[in-house]
C-alpha cells in the first residue's frame, strides 16, 4: 500500500496517477475522509483515556483523605467509561474501513511510464536480433511437438481438461537444460557482477536458489496484493488458501515481519516452481498448444533492496533477462508497459517479448515488476539503517518461463525436415545437438 502521507499532502496528484492506472480516483477521497475521521477519533480516545486515568488516580485511597470517591467523581468516571467504550468501538470500525480502503489504492506509476488504457499503448524500448527468414514454411510449436512426439495436448485434455499438456522425451531434457543454464548464471557471483556492471548496478550479489511452497494462505496473498482477481486463481476453499500463480507469491513473503540489517542488502532469490492460473476471461485466445495453459513451470527472481537501489535492481533484472535470451539466440523486444496495462502493485513494469515464428509476432515471455515499498508496507518487511527502520524496496521478474521459452526455441530453431537444433548454450546438458523424430 502507499504511504498515507502522500494522500494527506498531495491528494490531487495521487488521484490523477490512480486514474491513469484505470482505477476510480474516488477511493483516494474515501481514504482521506476515513483518515481524518480516524485521527479525530484517536484524539478523542486519547483525551478520554487520560481523563479516565486522572479520575482513577484522584479516586484512589492514597490520593484522597476521603473514605470513598465523591458521588460527582464516581458519576463522572462512569460517564467517561461509557463514552470511551463508544469512541473505541467507533475507532476500531473506522480503522478497519481505513485499512481496507487504503489497500484498494494502487501503487502510483513512475513518471517515465507511458500513459495508456491497455496493451495497445505499450511502448517498445529496444529490439535485439533479426527474425529468421525461413527457406520453407515454418511450423508452429504444436505441429512440431506432435510430429516429434514431445508434446501431447490431446491426451492431457482427456485426463485433465483443456489447456494442459504432456511434455515428453527430449523436450523434458530441454526444460531441465534451461533450468541448469539459469542456475549456473544467476548463482555465479562473477557473472552476476558482469551483468550488474553493464547497467551500473554496483552489487554482484548472486541469487540464492529456492524451491518455494506452491500453496499460499489467502491473507498472505492479499498482503502481496496478488489475491485479486480471484477468478484467475485456484482457490482451495477448505484451507482458505490458493495455488500460486508464480514463485514470487511465496518468495515475496519470505521475510514477512522481519527487519534486515543494511549491510545484508540486497537479498536476491531465484525461485523455481510450478504455477497455476485459471486464465479466466481468455477463452478462445491462444488456445492452441502450450502457450496459455493452466499449469506451467517458471524460474522467478525476487529482490529486497535499500530504497535508493530499487530502480537499479529492476535494471539488473531486465539485463539478466536480456542476457539469457541473447545467449539462447532468440530475437526479442523490450517493452515499457503502459499505466492501464500494468499490475496494481507496480511502480514500473517492463516486459520482454520473444519472437514466435509460428505466430509471426513478438509475444510476452518475461515480466519485470518494481513495486517500491508498496508490498513491503503490507508485509511489514523493513531494513535498519543507523538508528531508524525503513521499508525495503521489492522487485520481482521472470528469469525464464519454461513453456513459452520452449515454444520460442522449437519455432526459431526448426529445420525443414521437422527437426529442431538445440541452442549451443544448452548442448552440454542435452548431450546432443538436435531434437529429431524417433
Amino acid at each position: 500500500m502507499i504511504d498515507i502521507q502522500l494522500i494527506r499532502d498531495e491528494a490531487e496528484k495521487v488521484k490523477s496517477k490512480v486514474a491513469v492506472k484505470q482505477y476510480n480516483p474516488a477511493i483516494v477521497d474515501r481514504v482521506k475522509d476515513l483518515d481524518e475521521k480516524k485521527r479525530v477519533l484517536l484524539h478523542e480516545v486519547e483525551q478520554l483515556r487520560a481523563e479516565k486515568n486522572k479520575i482513577a488516580k484522584e479516586a484512589s485511597p492514597s490520593a484522597s483523605p476521603l473514605p470513598s470517591p465523591s458521588e460527582e467523581l464516581y458519576k463522572r468516571g462512569k460517564e467517561i467509561k461509557e463514552t470511551l467504550q463508544e469512541r473505541e468501538t467507533a475507532l476500531t470500525k473506522v480503522e478497519r474501513e481505513f485499512e481496507e480502503a487504503l489497500m484498494q489504492v494502487p501503487n502510483l506509476p513512475a513518471d517515465d511510464v507511458p500513459i495508456g488504457k491497455d496493451e495497445s499503448e505499450n511502448k517498445v524500448i529496444r529490439t535485439w536480433g533479426t527474425p529468421r527468414e525461413f527457406s520453407f514454411k515454418p511450423k508452429d510449436h504444436l505441429e512440431l511437438g506432435e510430429a516429434l512426439g514431445i508434446i501431447d495436448v490431446e491426451k492431457a485434455a482427456e485426463v485433465s481438461g483443456s489447456r494442459f499438456g504432456y511434455l515428453k522425451g527430449d523436450v523434458v531434457l530441454l526444460q531441465f537444460a534451461l533450468i541448469q543454464f539459469v542456475l549456473e548464471t544467476l548463482t555465479n557471483r562473477e557473472k552476476v557482477s558482469e551483468i550488474a556492471k553493464s547497467v551500473e548496478n554496483s552489487t554482484g550479489t548472486p541469487f540464492t536458489p529456492v524451491l518455494p511452497p506452491v500453496i499460499v494462505k489467502s491473507e498472505i496473498m492479499k498482503k502481496m496484493d496478488r489475491f485479486d482477481p480471484v477468478d484467475e486463481r485456484y482457490y482451495l476453499e477448505k484451507d482458505d488458501s490458493l495455488l500460486i500463480g508464480s514463485a514470487e507469491h511465496t518468495l515475496g513473503p519470505l521475510h514477512l515481519n522481519e527487519v534486515f540489517n543494511e549491510k545484508d542488502l540486497p537479498v536476491r532469490y531465484l525461485g523455481y516452481s510450478t504455477s497455476f492460473r485459471r486464465e479466466a476471461g481468455t477463452y478462445g485466445k491462444d488456445t492452441r498448444g502450450i502457450f496459455r495453459v493452466h499449469q506451467f513451470d517458471k524460474l522467478e527472481m525476487e529482490s529486497f533492496s535499500l530504497p535508493e537501489h530499487g530502480e537499479s535492481e529492476q535494471k539488473l533484472m531486465v539485463a539478466i533477462q536480456e542476457y539469457l535470451v541473447q545467449h539462447l539466440g532468440i530475437p526479442y523486444q523490450v517493452m515499457s508497459i503502459c499505466t492501464g496495462d500494468m499490475g496494481k502493485p507496480d511502480y514500473r513494469q517492463i516486459d520482454v517479448n520473444m519472437w514466435m515464428p509460428g505466430q509471426n509476432a513478438y509475444r510476452e515471455t518475461h515480466t519485470s515488476d518494481y513495486m517500491t515499498d508498496y508490498q513491503s508496507r503490507r508485509l511489514n518487511t523493513k531494513v535498519r539503517i543507523k538508528n531508524e527502520t525503513k521499508f525495503v524496496h521489492m522487485n520481482d521478474a521472470t528469469a525464464l518461463a519454461m513453456g513459452r521459452t520452449i515454444i520460442a526455441i522449437l519455432e526459431n530453431y526448426q529445420e525443414a525436415d521437422g527437426s529442431v537444433v538445440i541452442p549451443e548454450v544448452l548442448r552440454k546438458w542435452m548431450g546432443k545437438n538436435k531434437i529429431t523424430s524417433r
